[in-house]
């Protein structure tokens, strides 16, 4: 399941930042949120979309929290079940609802 290995990835990856797959009741200040918005089956490969949000406590480090996280995914390709992974796209994306600052990257994985 694609969503257990970002999950296990980043919280290796990332230091001191918690990972989770949906906002905690009581977040801490930094942490990352991810989740899968889509997804298919092409020739034996899996394919999802796969947003991934930053928190912290300015937008200057949600930024770099973001461009962490980034690098990291990227590089998931050293994974044997990963095939591919390309940014879709990167952007301020503050959340008016909590009045929290986040960034957001979205990502196109294929996976075995």
């Amino acid at each position: 399941m694609i969503e257990k290995i970002i999950k296990d990835y980043l919280s290796q990856k990332l230091n001191n930042v918690n990972v989770y797959p949906v906002i905690p009741n009581d977040p801490p200040a930094k942490f990352v949120v991810y989740e899968k918005t889509g997804g298919g089956y092409d020739d034996h490969i899996n394919r999802a979309t796969i947003a991934i949000q930053s928190y912290d406590e300015s937008i200057f480090k949600c930024a770099s929290l973001n461009d962490e996280v980034k690098k990291h995914m990227i590089n998931m390709v050293e994974l044997p079940e990963i095939s591919s992974v390309k940014l879709n796209s990167d952007y301020n994306f503050t959340d008016t609802t909590r009045k929290r600052n986040r960034y957001q990257c979205v990502f196109d994985i294929y996976y075995y």
